[in-house]
């Protein structure tokens, strides 16, 4: 999933792959679910199965960069910059492979994004960064770890989920847009208003690398606080190593969750990585199995 190209806007090769996948792997599941895509969905797929009370909201999209003009580049999301790292995509002449230029204004210091090609690009073209698998015994290294790891985990889930409901949504890292509608769908037809974020967080000095997976009590939001007690009682119970985390920046699909028509529940709960935002994203694969784990445990008992 790290080398599909699916920046803000254009998740279609993402919708595209996840709908193939379910359709291939959900005859080994222990449940069958119900599938929403499609008109009135945008790029946006949802998993129903038996009688929901919770809901799991996964991001497709990644940062990336669009083509402006005079080789000039914006931001789609916050994707670190650095001289040098190779940007892929495709425009209407066929694939792309470039490098990222970072020149900054002295006075300023405001950046100016460029790409070096052979060619010029098609103004409007969204660039990704070029992925670059690794792995070790304990890590796994690439671009997009965020949130490809968080649409890893809610697939597992899926695999022997009993009821809830799964989400994979669009446009997390450039703004949000299609969780309002979801949500307002889940409530009508539903009447689930309860939600768990399937979402990569960062290592700081607080959440460690291979300490379990991060329960995020609060970013720029505040989630209900009466809600994330009562899922630290549950992840305690459960005995799956976890962290708590505390930051005042930072957001993901809860922020639509939190905006919206109806009133709901949330928290964010995911593995913790390096190199955030950038070609290097690195998660602890035991961070990963706990996560796992923990949104199993956590949509059997909520």
């Amino acid at each position: 999933m790290c080398s599909i190209h699916a920046p803000s806007g254009s998740e279609g090769p993402m919708t595209d792959f996840l709908l193939n996948y379910i359709e291939k792997n959900k005859k080994k599941w222990k449940h069958q679910p119900k599938i929403y895509s499609g008109d009135g969905f945008q790029d946006c797929v949802m998993l129903v199965f038996g009688k929901p009370r919770t809901a799991i909201f996964a991001h497709i999209d990644n940062i990336g960069f669009t083509v402006r003009y005079n080789k000039g580049l914006v931001k789609i999301g916050g994707p670190r910059t650095k001289n040098g790292y190779e940007l892929t995509g495709q425009d209407s002449k066929g694939k792309i492979d470039c490098t990222l230029k970072v020149k900054k204004d002295k006075k300023s210091h405001i950046e100016k994004l460029e790409y070096r090609a052979k060619r010029e690009i098609e103004r409007g073209t969204p660039l990704s960064f070029k992925p670059n698998w690794r792995e070790t015994k304990t890590h796994v290294q690439c671009c997009y770890m965020d949130n490809r790891l968080g649409v890893y985990n809610a697939l597992k889930v899926a695999e022997t989920l009993k009821d809830g409901i799964i989400c994979f949504t669009c446009y997390e890292e450039h703004g949000g847009g299609t969780v309002s509608f979801l949500q307002k769908f889940i409530q009508k037809n539903y009447n689930v208003s309860q939600a768990l974020i399937s979402d990569i967080t960062w290592i700081t000095e607080g959440v460690k690398d291979g300490k379990g997976v991060a329960l995020s009590m609060r970013d720029s939001l505040i989630p209900r606080q009466k809600y994330v007690e009562k899922i630290i009682i549950h992840a305690k119970k459960s005995k799956i190593p976890f962290q708590l985390e505390v930051e005042g920046s930072g957001g993901s699909d809860a922020k639509e969750l939190q905006m919206a028509e109806y009133a709901w529940d949330w928290i964010f709960i995911g593995a913790p990585e390096d190199n955030v935002h950038s070609p290097d994203e690195k998660v602890n694969k035991k961070d990963i199995a706990g996560m796992i784990s923990l949104y199993e445990y956590l949509m059997k008992e909520l």
